[in-house]
């Protein structure tokens, strides 16, 4: 199973950036139809499956990591 974030949609075309950094550009038809930037994709067996689980932990992270940027002591 290899997992992607959906980085970016480029017309046609959906840019995904894999675990390990690589980047694979493919077209945005054969991903499942409900998704969006920063969702979590797994490939399964030449299948691809929207990880809700996984994005909403990702976007949670990201929600921490960014309120902990911006705090202001008041």
């Amino acid at each position: 199973m290899k997992k992607f974030i959906v980085d970016r949609f480029e017309g046609e075309k959906a840019v995904l950036q894999g675990e390990n950094g690589e980047q694979n550009i493919i077209d945005r038809s054969s991903l499942p139809k409900n998704i969006s930037e920063g969702d979590v994709l797994r490939f399964e067996q030449e299948s691809c499956f929207l990880s809700a689980e996984e994005t909403e932990k990702r976007k949670n992270q990201i929600k921490k990591k960014m309120e902990a940027l911006f705090k202001t002591d008041s």
